[in-house]
């Protein structure tokens, strides 16, 4: 324990040390700049706040540009952009956007650049419809989009719901001639399979091919969970050959995804067969949709078997899995075990969560344990624990 704490101590006064060496060595430069008898320049100064931005200290670059101005150093486009993208990367849009408005007033013309990380920094922030003005904005000031002004808001349009805003979007990148690139074909690949539009999310994949656009893992398991959700395994088959034809490396994503898909079709022998072949590690999230998807097939007997292996093989469960396990147990109507598991859980280094406390009251009503509920509810109540 001592020694952890040393490390730790040890890496926040590497940090501090880092930080001040990087402000030191941005003020020598301008002061021996000044003693040569030489104004700063631009690029320098660019290059400085470059330094600062990278270390999220978008502040300290403020301050080094009011020095610079004060110096007759008046920034350009590029230093405004630096600190605009270092502004939206630590979500702090409001000053992103005060700065785009004072670039206005000191005469700098923002570029696409410019345009493109407030864009995304709004998305970013849940502010779809001020990104879509900014993008207005952006035309009518003949700033010409790109392909990532389109995709950031494309992607966080299907990410809010509003698939029909992407769909127009992607249309009018097609209509200025701007090709959709792989991030483009992958969110309104997501946004088809999000309305359960699978087929025509299977062409978007085929249209993306036939533009040299070559799909990703990301493309693959966003179709492969959309199929998986209507039930059509089959499909799934297909596109889990297609990725291997393609050179794709299938991961412990897309198995987990086809796993939990061959369990809710109710095929469960195919469902296992894939988890024991599966080429890529298993991790907590597959072994919860196995207990989970053995549980809902009528097969608990056997997902206790594998819990307990998993239990005494040391995997570092969380509490997840034993949500899972605690609400099939209740379930079957073995609210004792289940309440056994339910007060190992501090035991094993996992804090029961509002899903633990709300699963084991349902069980103890089921069974109609009263008292058992009642008292356990206080004990959630006490816990600060607020009721789902």
């Amino acid at each position: 324990m001592k020694r952890t704490f040393s490390v730790s101590i040890a890496s926040k006064a590497k940090e501090f040390l880092n930080r001040r060496l990087l402000e030191r060595v941005a003020l020598s430069v301008i002061g021996k700049i000044v003693k040569l008898g030489h104004e700063p320049d631009v690029v320098t100064l660019s290059s400085l706040i470059n330094g600062f931005c990278q270390e999220n200290r978008v502040f300290d670059a403020i301050d080094l540009v009011v020095r610079m101005e004060a110096m007759g150093c008046k920034p350009d486009v590029v230093i405004y952009n630096t600190i605009i993208d270092g502004f939206c990367k630590n979500r702090l849009v409001s000053h992103a956007l005060e700065l785009f408005e004072q670039m206005d007033r000191n005469g700098v013309r923002p570029d696409t650049v410019t345009y493109n990380s407030l864009i995304t920094g709004l998305c970013s922030s849940g502010r779809c419809n001020d990104a879509a003005r900014l993008l207005r904005g952006m035309v009518m000031s003949n700033v010409v989009p790109n392909v990532i002004t389109f995709t950031a808001l494309i992607d966080a349009s299907v990410k809010d719901g509003n698939f029909l805003d992407a769909k127009e979007l992607y249309e009018e990148m097609i209509r200025r001639s701007i090709a959709p690139d792989v991030f483009t074909y992958n969110s309104m690949i997501n946004g088809l399979c999000m309305h359960d539009r699978v087929d025509e999310a299977k062409r978007m994949l085929d249209l993306m091919v036939s533009n040299d656009c070559f799909p990703d893992i990301v493309t693959y398991n966003t179709l492969i969970n959309g199929f998986c959700k209507s039930k059509r395994v089959d499909d799934v088959k297909k596109l889990f050959t297609e990725m291997s034809c393609r050179g794709i490396t299938r991961d412990t994503v897309t198995y987990n995804t086809i796993i939990q898909g061959y369990f809710r079709a109710g095929k469960i022998d195919v469902a296992q067969e894939i988890f024991r072949r599966m080429d890529s590690p298993h991790n907590v999230r597959t072994y919860s949709i196995l207990l989970d998807g053995l549980c809902d097939n009528g097969k608990i007997e056997k997902a206790l078997v594998v819990f307990e292996d998993m239990r005494k093989s040391g995997m570092d469960l969380d509490v997840t899995t034993y949500n899972i396990v605690i609400h099939w147990m209740c379930k079957a109507g073995y609210v004792e075990d289940a309440w056994d598991l339910f007060c190992s859980l501090s035991c094993n280094g996992v804090e029961p969560d509002v899903v633990s406390y709300t699963t084991m009251i349902s069980g103890f009503r089921r069974k109609r344990m009263w008292h058992e509920a009642d008292e356990l509810y206080r004990k959630m109540q006490e816990d600060g624990i607020v009721p789902l």
